[in-house]
């Protein structure tokens, strides 16, 4: 992977940030909810000879010629996408999953029509609507949130929020929610108002293929993910709606939004959906939640402030300013890094910090899954995380942490 005599010979720079990264990752203990650990099939397929070609269209009707191998792996990314989460129509070819969101605007919405999305401080995603993307800047957007005193959301408060604003189009999904979405409820609303509904599962893809959480699709109008979070099938997004809607998505995507698609993610898609299919990854989905239920438990029972006080799902969001006012996200990320553990800083509800500090740090456990962590490693990493919150600058403390996570780091390599 990272040894390539070719690549050695003609960029040693490029070789060594790559050789670095690898050991950083094998010698971390990789917590960030958003992130996970491809098989050597997938990397293989990513880094194939897939990338010299340029594939504008769709299979069996490109604007190229060459394309009858390509065509191939794209339909089998389809495939098995369709039969993983029972879905009409796919489209594997957005380069994210916030790629796939603007396709879905571009295909039911005009400029100014009105958004209702969860806030981004209350979990939501910055292409649902925030000001600084550009779905933010095309689109009038109005934002629900979760009930302060239990973390969850109100389906009443947002049933009435959407009679109030009457959207054009609501949003179902997050990147810090820890508990699945009612898409029932949501759709049921969202009919109410005659306005469409897309089901951003990004972040629970995998569990969702595995079914361990509940599946949007045929319930949403338009379900949208990435590939790179819960399903470890590389980096990329994909577009899950019915027949009824599938030539509008395809127009939205190419020729709306992108050119030629990235046919090495493709095959990467193909292969990690492919993957997800064999009866050893519905056990991984169900280790993923349980070690997630199990760090929570670990945090609860040590005083910690944990949002809603669990988690149905791979991730948590640790609310800091009870427990520990002083300390700020950015504090906890950067302590928690020197000893080689990987989180995110997070804004929680109700924020009053900047986005850059915040209040917060997300926790995600599908990574240290794929290592093979159960229970046991879980309970201990959440413990070492209690411990170095509470005294951050314990010099003595850190070291033993840090050697801790080299033995785990050992014992469960990621790739063998």
């Amino acid at each position: 992977m990272v040894d390539s005599d070719a690549l050695t010979a003609t960029d040693p720079e490029v070789f060594d940030a790559i050789r670095n990264e690898r050991r950083r990752q094998e010698n971390t203990l990789e917590l960030i909810a958003s992130e996970n650990h491809v098989s050597e099939a997938v990397l293989e397929a990513q880094g194939s000879v897939l990338t010299n070609k340029y594939a504008e269209g769709y299979p069996g009707a490109r604007y190229y010629g060459g394309c009858e191998h390509v065509d191939r792996v794209e339909q089998l990314a389809i495939d098995r996408a369709k039969t993983l989460f029972g879905a009409e129509h796919v489209n594997v070819q957005p380069h994210s999953g916030t790629q796939a969101n603007m396709g879905v605007y571009f295909a039911t919405l005009e400029p100014g029509d009105r958004i209702l999305s969860l806030d981004l401080n209350h979990g939501g995603h910055l292409s649902h609507g925030h000001h600084v993307n550009f779905s933010g800047q095309l689109y009038d957007v109005t934002q629900y949130g979760v009930d302060p005193e239990t973390g969850y959301i109100d389906y009443d408060e947002l049933a009435t929020l959407a009679e109030e604003c009457d959207p054009a189009l609501i949003v179902s999904g997050s990147s810090a929610y820890p508990r699945e979405f009612e898409f029932d409820r949501i759709a049921a609303i969202a009919d109410a108002v005659d306005a469409y509904h897309m089901a951003d599962i990004a972040h629970v893809t995998g569990l969702i293929a595995a079914g361990v959480h509940d599946n949007p699709v045929g319930v949403a109008d338009f379900v949208t993910g990435s590939t790179h979070k819960t399903i470890r099938a590389g980096r990329g997004g994909f577009i899950m709606t019915s027949d009824a809607y599938g030539e509008e998505i395809d127009r939205a995507i190419f020729p709306g939004g992108q050119g030629g698609p990235l046919m090495h993610n493709i095959a990467g898609k193909a292969v990690g959906f492919g993957e997800a299919t064999e009866p050893a990854f519905e056990r991984y989905a169900e280790r993923v939640v349980a070690n997630a239920k199990a760090m929570a438990d670990v945090f609860v029972e040590h005083g910690l402030s944990v949002v809603s006080g669990g988690t149905d799902k791979h991730l948590l969001l640790v609310d800091l300013r009870d427990s520990h006012p002083n300390l700020t996200g950015e504090e906890a990320e950067t302590a928690l890094e020197s000893v080689g553990i990987t989180v995110n800083k997070n804004t929680v509800p109700g924020e009053s910090r900047s986005p850059f500090v915040t209040s917060g740090i997300r926790i995600g456990t599908a990574a240290v899954t794929t290592r093979g962590f159960g229970r046991d490693e879980i309970e201990t990493v959440a413990t070492h995380i209690v411990e170095l919150l509470d005294t951050p600058d314990d010099e003595e403390l850190a070291a033993t942490v840090a050697e801790e996570v080299d033995s785990l780091c050992t014992v469960y390599p990621i790739y063998r």
